[in-house]
């Protein structure tokens, strides 16, 4: 990790540190409200999205995160398809487990999207119960204990379903309502063997092997609930591991094929996933959008999306930032819907794929 001369004093540059660490063992709040600002519009919508780094926008430090995070690339789809403005809230905590997300965000600060101009909800959550189980996991020597990958599963199962349920009961103006699953950072390092073993082979095993299909079946779960609830479900599995052309032959564009389909049952999603289709994925930051370009949508500290565009201050020890602007780029620069940047960099890929999802009036 690498820190810009600016002033931060040691102990906010330790605490920095534990933040962006595997782990994520520290927790800080991050907040963005944005305003993006359409000089043609005259009527303002909301978009508010609940999460932890990811949607945070977090970029290695506690002063300051991505300006276009997923959630506010999402909104500048939004303005142009609606010609209005749009304010995104970003209710964000970085490090925080799903449990955290859920007590202290989407239901502490339901206010948020209860306001009567909310027409979209969103959120991401587990990627730091992983995170944490995945670190506490490799320090194992000895027998491998699987519980704690186990455990992690649980409660992201749990806690993705309490919050699509609060949400369904707090924003009753929304008109669609997104959760994203979840990546998987660190793929191609998990490619090694484990320090414990398996008390019925007495082998080590392969990290990447035990990972996968426990992610696997997370965002299974959480696709499924998303249909349970009148969610749309957004594949930033899919999109962020899959490339964007056919490189098996089996005349699928991979990151397609890698797509949760509504009723495939959970072990055929697993075994699709973790098996059949494995040969394709791809660690994220060499994300092939056809056979001879990669774009790297990994920041370097192996977890964090990469992002296009200015950082927005939120304090020194964390805390809210906020501003108004115009769209990052004119209609003009929009054949098709798509911006420029829509698919060279991590935020910008999982923002154009929630945006799918945008209903076509408000």
């Amino acid at each position: 990790m690498s820190f810009r001369r600016s002033g931060m004093s040691f102990v906010a540059m330790c605490a920095a540190f534990t933040v962006s660490g595997s782990a994520m063992a520290s927790t800080i709040n991050q907040n963005v409200s944005w305003t993006i600002d359409r000089s043609t519009a005259t009527t303002k919508y909301r978009v508010v999205a609940y999460g932890d780094s990811i949607y945070a926008g977090y970029n290695g430090g506690l002063s300051a995160v991505a300006r276009r995070a997923a959630p506010t690339v999402q909104g500048e789809y939004l303005a142009q398809k609606w010609n209005a403005d749009i304010e995104v809230y970003r209710r964000t905590k970085s490090g925080a487990k799903a449990d955290d997300i859920y007590n202290n965000k989407i239901v502490s600060e339901r206010s948020y999207m209860q306001a009567t101009n909310t027409r979209v909800v969103m959120f991401e959550m587990c990627g730091n119960d992983y995170l944490q189980a995945r670190t506490a996991f490799t320090d194992q020597t000895g027998t491998c204990n699987y519980s704690v990958l186990e455990s992690a599963l649980t409660a992201c199962t749990t806690y993705t379903e309490r919050a699509m349920q609060a949400i369904n009961q707090y924003a009753t103006t929304a008109k669609v309502k997104i959760v994203s699953n979840i990546f998987y950072p660190g793929f191609a390092a998990d490619n090694v063997q484990t320090a414990c073993r398996d008390s019925a082979t007495g082998a080590t095993i392969n990290k990447q092997t035990k990972f996968l299909p426990l992610l696997a079946r997370s965002n299974w779960r959480t696709c499924n609930l998303a249909a349970q609830y009148g969610f749309q479900c957004a594949d930033s599995f899919a999109e962020m591991m899959g490339a964007e052309y056919d490189s098996n032959g089996d005349g699928q564009v991979d990151s397609d094929a890698l797509r949760y389909r509504a009723g495939e049952t959970e072990d055929a999603y697993v075994t699709r996933i973790s098996s059949t289709l494995r040969s394709t994925l791809r660690d994220a930051n060499t994300h092939f959008v056809n056979a001879s370009t990669s774009y790297d949508y990994i920041q370097s500290d192996n977890t964090h999306p990469t992002y296009f565009g200015t950082t927005v201050s939120v304090g020194i020890f964390g805390g809210t930032g906020s501003g108004t602007a115009a769209p990052q780029f004119t209609d003009a620069q929009m054949p098709g819907g798509k911006n420029p940047e829509w698919n060279k960099n991590g935020h910008d890929k999982m923002g154009w794929e929630s945006s799918k999802f945008n209903p076509a009036t408000p």
